[in-house]
């Protein structure tokens, strides 16, 4: 199944989406519903019947918990940014207020002028876990969502540490939906194929099967570490083609149209505006 948040004149609502339909489902927001026990019975009882054409969708979940992001786990992005394989998942945090729809403008900050894309797959918690099993770590991913780590690259770099540069706030597009692993090859370890694109171009271009840590690796080893609670979001990091790796750099500018898609999964489209235009 797919759910998503839909913004209304009330506030937001969770929803099931079925084709062009959808039906609300008694909760605010994805990341509410997801806190319920029964979420699966209730979102199957529901049958959509409202249309979702001109929907305006929210981030799936617009406030997670925790948003954790992993770097340097796709094989083809570690060789290219001259990295040897890592032995464990590199994890950083990123904060709510960088969230924004599947088609909300990116805000480019004017702080920055080396803003870059990074095209993820992204899991979201439906369970509470903590050092979890391979098992109880598969139990606990409710389904899967399209995010792309916009980065300002030149905060990145101010330092070791990766923070600053990873959650300026309204950069992060999140969305369309949350789909249930039962939707998809593979399942919690889904092999489904990613692209980005830049005004038209494509720029990304991969399969998730191509993970160094696939997602229920990522919930077992960040479940060791905190409780994972319904609602967190791990996002699992890039591949290869980034703008900051090529030769000269490339970042986003205004106007810059940014797409993102994952098989199964849906589309981003989102547009880089000056914040301050």
């Amino acid at each position: 199944m797919k759910l998503a948040t839909l913004r209304t004149a009330e506030g937001t609502r969770a929803i099931r989406v079925e084709g062009e339909r959808y039906a609300e489902l008694g909760a605010p927001d994805v990341g509410a519903f997801l806190a319920q026990e029964d979420w699966r019975a209730q979102a199957e009882a529901v049958t959509p019947e409202r249309p979702l054409a001109g929907a305006d969708l929210a981030p799936v979940v617009p406030r997670p918990g925790k948003i954790l992001c992993v770097g340097l786990n796709y094989r083809n992005h570690i060789l290219e940014m001259g990295r040897e394989l890592p032995e464990y998942p590199t994890l950083f945090a990123k904060y709510p207020e960088a969230l924004i729809g599947p088609a909300d403008p990116i805000a480019l900050p004017p702080e920055s002028h080396a803003v870059d894309w990074e095209a993820e797959l992204a899991l979201v918690i439906g369970a509470t876990v903590r050092r979890a099993s391979e098992t109880e770590a598969a139990a606990a991913i409710a389904g899967f969502s399209v995010l792309n780590d916009v980065t300002t690259r030149d905060w990145q770099y101010r330092s070791p540490m990766w923070l600053q540069g990873k959650t300026f706030e309204g950069t992060t597009p999140f969305g369309p939906y949350l789909v249930t692993p039962d939707e998809l090859p593979g399942g919690t370890t889904p092999a489904l194929d990613l692209t980005c694109s830049v005004d038209g171009e494509q720029v990304q271009k991969a399969n998730t099967d191509d993970l160094v840590f696939n997602p229920v690796e990522l919930v077992r080893y960040a479940s060791t570490i905190l409780t994972l609670r319904p609602g967190d979001v791990i996002a699992t990091g890039t591949p290869g083609g980034v703008g900051h790796a090529r030769k000269p750099p490339r970042y986003l500018s205004d106007g810059a149209r940014l797409v993102t898609e994952i098989s199964g999964l849906g589309r981003l489209e989102n547009v880089a505006r000056d914040e301050h235009a």
